[in-house]
């Protein structure tokens, strides 16, 4: 059985996909070294096949991306204390890093418009090994922000080319199955990696938890290194051409669409936490299984992601906010009912997940030509819809009640799935259509 082949047996696996690149690591290691033949003109001739090893590679890259950004949710008291900064100042970190990935996303690939995307990404990649150098030898806060600042060059950069890449690696009919394979490493992620991060930082100290992003940031480098094709650059991208992209009526309702539907979830699941302790009454056991129940939905709407967008992506981008909305708004009244609870922030994971791959494929379908300046467009646009988010949902936990940034999330999924109802319309959105 070649490679090739058993990737796409790998990714026919349901939930299991997933996983996949677990075990892939160790099937790579076990063939020929040899990389991939690729065509010296693939970025211009359609692919005969999938690259799914490149694929995969990527997906790889995702995980330890977003496990590198939120892992110091749980390690912010040894941090503060062991560097001498107070928590908040810790916790500002996760901002930092957002921060830079704006300003990557917005200016980052127009700076790097000549260079083939192959060696872009590994530079990405490069960037994030060393902010795990740097955090983990950081002698004070300063020097720690500064490695955080690296994490968030490599996340604007790395996901603003991530939907322009998988297009050139995949075969059309394939592209939906592979953005959903790239979110399955961040819904992965997800899941562990604030407990993960709990118990290395027990174990080996906070240090240590950060220091394990190095070794695996080597291996994803070495993995990118000697399965993605050279790459070269299709068109120029800037700022000014991203920005341009929204004088289009369509570009401009679904990226609007795009950036409710991120501030509405992160305006409800930044304070799920203090929900769950302080109204559902949950003790720390009882709270753990629930946020694992959230981060497994998150997995099985992964899962489901790839064929729900080859066949009903129209419905998906108007149903997904639509259903949240209504979830936020019944978390209100059964918020003391665990059992109730439970079940709707599950069902709440299962369709948070399918958005992001729904409106990458969405992308791909208005503005095939032009994947990189909207994907650095988008990844600005979610990164400060989530602060965005966060920060109103908070201002309204604090001033008006534990129930008012659910008010606020059901507001702003309702408007996302009304623009995202006329963002459907848009005739390029036609079955099968990439």
């Amino acid at each position: 059985m070649t490679r090739e082949m058993f990737w796409e047996r790998a990714l026919s696996g349901g939930l299991g996909a997933q996983f996949d690149w677990l075990a892939a690591a160790t099937v790579l290691a076990s063939t020929r070294n040899a990389p991939m033949p690729v065509p010296a003109d693939a970025p211009t001739l359609p692919r005969s096949r999938t690259a799914w090893g490149a694929v995969v590679a990527m997906s790889l890259m995702t995980f330890v991306l977003i496990a590198s950004e939120f892992m110091p949710v749980s390690l912010l008291t040894p941090i503060a204390a062991d560097l001498a900064i107070t928590e908040g100042q810790a916790g500002q970190t996760i901002a930092i890093s957002g921060l830079f990935a704006v300003l990557t996303s917005l200016f980052g690939n127009g700076l790097l418009a000549r260079f083939d995307r192959r060696l872009v990404v590994l530079g990405y990649t490069a960037a994030l090994v060393v902010s795990g150098l740097v955090v983990t030898l950081a002698p004070d806060g300063l020097v720690f922000m500064l490695g955080r600042a690296l994490v968030g060059v490599a996340i604007g950069g790395f996901w603003s080319l991530s939907t322009a890449i998988l297009a050139r690696l995949s075969m059309p009919a394939d592209l939906p199955r592979a953005l959903a394979m790239l979110q399955g490493g961040t819904a992965l992620a997800a899941v562990i990696a604030a407990p993960l991060g709990s118990f290395l930082g027990g174990l080996v100290g906070w240090r240590g938890a950060f220091a394990i992003v190095v070794p695996i940031g080597l291996v994803g480098l070495v993995w990118q290194w000697r399965v993605l094709p050279p790459m070269a650059p299709e068109q120029q991208v800037s700022a000014r051409r991203m920005l341009g992209l929204l004088r289009s009526p369509a570009v401009a309702i679904g990226m609007a669409a795009t950036a409710l539907a991120f501030m509405g979830q992160f305006a409800l699941s930044t304070y799920l936490r203090p929900f769950l302790e302080l109204v559902t009454g949950l003790d720390v056991n009882a709270l753990s299984l629930v946020l694992l129940g959230l981060g497994l939905g998150g997995l099985l709407g992964t899962a489901l992601a790839g064929w729900l967008m080859r066949q009903y992506l129209k419905p998906v981008l108007v149903a997904a906010p639509a259903l949240l909305a209504v979830l936020a708004l019944l978390l209100i009244p059964v918020g003391q009912i665990p059992a109730a609870t439970a079940v709707l922030l599950i069902v709440w994971g299962v369709l948070t997940t399918p958005i992001p791959v729904a409106w990458g494929t969405w992308m791909t379908r208005v503005i095939p030509g032009e994947l990189e300046a909207g994907g650095g467009l988008q990844v600005a646009l979610i990164q400060v819809a989530i602060t965005l988010g966060a920060f109103g949902g908070g201002v309204l936990f604090d001033t008006a009640g534990w129930w008012a940034p659910f008010v606020l999330a059901a507001l702003l999924l309702a408007a996302a799935a009304l623009l995202a109802a006329k963002a459907a319309a848009n005739p390029q959105l036609r079955m099968g259509a990439v």
